[in-house]
């Protein structure tokens, strides 16, 4: 029978695109079974390198330029098939846009996500599936509401200032002026956490520092939403009290809640991305799946794009194994993730500094041990 091996890993951050994984596997691969058949599908959970992977499963890659997270213009993607479209909010609002070193977890803003989202709705989407995680701001998606047409004024009517830092000030919110597009689309919240927006495990406390927040920083951010979500629910309802609580809602810095208050369905982000780019009907045709990320650990067992993969391929009894940088888990632990065996770099190289500068020839040596191991 013809081997056909299906390729589905994420990226090793700071080293290889998902694209460039699947590509430094086939080529180990192919050295070892010169003739194996190999399916390449590059994943994502929703966080950043989602539109990438939804332009290698064909979608069409659009440019536009939004408001970065302080404010200045950056050229952003979102991806389009049909009426279908895939948003990441790290393109406009990540923590990839701000200058080296540099954090601003006050004033960062969501603004140029929301644009992003009004540009998927010019193009003529009508199914978004917003992809969000390494974003560089904490407020609540106000950013992104008031680019879509949403105002949240201060005590003087005036706009509050950008970010989650000026949420403190806000006296009044209007959702009347949201883009009535909104009204027609189906919104989908990818995200592989499900942190409410506030509290000891909300989006401040628990991804504020990596955000450069002190601690001080911390109690503000998350007071400001406390405040932001009270006024939100004099204006628009209970729900909106709801949704702060609701999971996902602290997803990116809490651009959860305001996906949420625009009518967004919350969904683990590998499984809408599994979803998106065809991935059921690859994994019937594969006798051997290949997933992985540049570190298999604990956070991979909750939603990463591993897990997530494994899973579907456990349930379709097909075999998985995987790649990765490092490993940091037992087999029994892999073992319930529903992965055979993985295979680190470390494992060939055990220098990490040396695992991420030459991460590329490193991976195709592994693919080797993986094609001796599974496929002759």
């Amino acid at each position: 029978m013809t081997q056909r091996v299906l390729i589905a890993a994420d990226k090793f951050k700071g080293s290889l695109t998902a694209v460039q994984v699947a590509e430094r596997v086939t080529a180990g691969l192919r050295r070892i079974v010169p003739d194996v058949q190999v399916e390449a599908m590059p994943v994502a959970d929703g966080g950043d390198g989602t539109v990438d992977a939804a332009v290698a499963a064909g979608f069409e890659r659009r440019e536009v330029r939004v408001a970065g997270p302080l404010g200045h213009e950056v050229s952003a993607a979102f991806a389009l098939r049909g009426d279908t479209a895939v948003v990441e909010m790290a393109e406009a609002s990540g923590l990839q846009r701000l200058p080296a070193g540099v954090f601003a977890p006050l004033t960062a803003s969501t603004y140029g996500s929301g644009e992003l989202l009004r540009a998927a709705l010019d193009a003529g989407a009508r199914t978004i599936v917003f992809g969000v995680g390494g974003s560089a701001t904490t407020d609540g998606g106000a950013g992104m509401l008031t680019a879509l047409g949403a105002r949240f004024l201060d005590a003087d009517g005036e706009p509050v200032a950008p970010g989650g830092g000026g949420l403190g000030d806000v006296a009044t919110a209007d959702l009347s002026g949201l883009d009535p597009q909104l009204s027609a689309v189906d919104l989908v919240l990818a995200s592989d956490v499900d942190n409410p927006l506030t509290g000891p495990k909300g989006a401040p406390a628990v991804y504020g520092p990596q955000k450069g927040a002190s601690p001080d920083d911390v109690e503000t951010l998350d007071a400001a939403l406390a405040h932001f979500a009270k006024v939100l629910e004099e204006s628009v309802g209970s729900g909106a009290a709801e949704h702060a609580a609701a999971p996902g809602a602290g997803a990116a810095g809490g651009i959860g809640y305001g996906a949420l208050l625009l009518g967004a369905r919350f969904r683990p982000g590998i499984e809408v991305m599994l979803d998106v780019l065809g991935f059921a009907p690859a994994l019937e045709r594969a006798t051997l799946v290949i997933t992985g990320e540049g570190s298999l650990d604990e956070q991979t067992l909750h939603g990463k794009a591993p897990a997530g993969v494994a899973a579907a391929a456990r349930a379709a009894d097909k075999e998985v194994v995987a790649v990765c940088g490092r490993l940091a888990l037992a087999p029994e632990s892999l073992g319930r993730a529903g992965i055979r065996r993985a295979y680190p770099l470390t494992d060939i190289e055990p220098d990490v500094a040396k695992c991420i500068a030459e991460a590329g020839p490193i991976l195709e040596q592994s693919a080797e041990r993986i094609a001796r191991d599974f496929l002759t």
